[in-house]
């Protein structure tokens, strides 16, 4: 009968965990990419689709729109969502024996933002055109940079939180707060017309990744 080697213990189910969905969460970024960058017709289409009639919504609705746009702006805004970050870096690093730890929420969320602006300068994608807009953006469209980083900052918080033992209480609060923003970011930002349904999408699956891959990390090479 096969026995395990001390030299080669087995993977813990986490770990096992974080690889099975990196592969899945790695297959759907790379596949809705090359949709993107190839400019696939029923993707246009779905997109253009979603885009016209939330756009209609904005406009007919200017008190609402408003408040999405304070939420986008300040509340979700990717500089929010580092700051928040590097919070939690201080935190760790005032623990003494979680500096390590520190650096990597640090780095993985600086990969964040290096990998958003290199695949928005490779897929160079437009964002929407409106006669009547109701915000405006900047740089080219895919993928989100608010879905990626609100994806990538909330998923890490809260790997942290069930790594340190938080309890049930402060875990369900803050598991709210991370769906709420992260869903919240990427349905406004396609409601002010600045990003197409499938730049959000992108930028929810690259994030995830992102943090799949993170935890991946941490968990081998932790000292």
């Amino acid at each position: 009968m096969h026995t395990q080697s001390v030299d080669s213990p087995p993977r813990p189910p986490e770990h096992r965990t974080a690889a099975r969905a990196s592969g899945v969460l790695a297959l759907f970024s790379v596949l809705l990419l090359v949709l993107v960058a190839a400019k696939w017709h029923p993707l246009l289409t779905v997109d253009g689709d979603i885009a016209d009639t939330t756009h209609r919504w904005a406009v007919d609705e200017p008190g609402l729109t408003h408040a999405f746009r304070i939420l986008t702006d300040w509340v979700w805004d990717p500089w929010a969502m580092r700051i928040l970050a590097a919070v939690a870096a201080i935190w760790l690093v005032w623990r003494r024996n979680a500096r390590w730890t520190a650096v990597w929420l640090v780095a993985t969320c600086a990969l964040g933002t290096l990998l958003q602006q290199v695949l928005k300068a490779a897929v160079g994608r437009e964002r929407p055109v409106w006669r009547d807009p109701v915000d405006t953006a900047h740089f080219a469209a895919y993928p989100s940079g608010h879905a990626l980083t609100a994806t990538v900052v909330c998923g890490l918080l809260l790997w942290l939180l069930h790594h340190y033992g938080a309890g049930r209480a402060l875990w369900l609060t803050a598991l709210a707060l991370a769906v709420i923003s992260v869903v919240g970011v990427g349905l406004t930002r396609i409601w002010l017309g600045v990003h197409w349904p499938s730049d959000v999408l992108g930028g929810w699956f690259l994030g995830a990744l992102l943090v799949t891959l993170a935890v991946m990390v941490h968990q081998r090479c932790r000292p």
